[in-house]
């Protein structure tokens, strides 16, 4: 069970998790020792479930973002397995949700530009088995995108 001081530490950490412990302590009022201990703990009880550096994709050449939803020819368990074992494989897809309404999936898919995604739909995604058909939004601005939860 988390208390408010979690809760706390936690929005702390999403902000910037390369704060020292020190850092946390004077801003959560607590010895480094204790939160050093919280987090810990925060992390074995699988809330922090791991720390990353999040990238600018335009500096990276990845700023080319589809959405493309995925129908499958069958939805039986061994279907939905396979293709989401598959689609894990794909490091061109960064989120892969099963959803509910005409479509079984979304992905969101970030690329150099329009000729790296048609090599990735017609040699990697088309080529995945299950698949009965796609359709492709392609972004043309992002609005927001965050990794951060609002914690209450």
């Amino acid at each position: 069970m988390m208390d408010a001081i979690d809760k706390k530490l936690l929005v702390y950490l999403q902000n910037d998790s390369r704060q020292t412990t020190k850092q946390l302590s004077i801003l959560l009022n607590l010895s480094p020792t204790a939160v050093y201990e919280r987090i810990k703990k925060l992390e074995k009880a699988e809330v922090i479930s791991k720390y990353v550096a999040l990238l600018n994709p335009k500096k990276i050449e990845r700023d080319f973002i589809v959405i493309c939803q995925v129908r499958l020819v069958h939805h039986h368990k061994n279907a939905i397995k396979e293709f989401e074992a598959e689609v894990k494989l794909l490091p061109e897809v960064l989120s892969c949700y099963h959803i509910s309404g005409e479509y079984d999936y979304v992905l969101k898919v970030c690329l150099k530009d329009m000729e790296e995604y048609r090599d990735f739909i017609a040699n990697k995604l088309t080529g995945l088995k299950h698949i009965g058909s796609t359709h492709s939004n392609f972004v043309i601005a992002e609005v927001k995108q965050s990794s951060v939860f609002d914690i209450k």
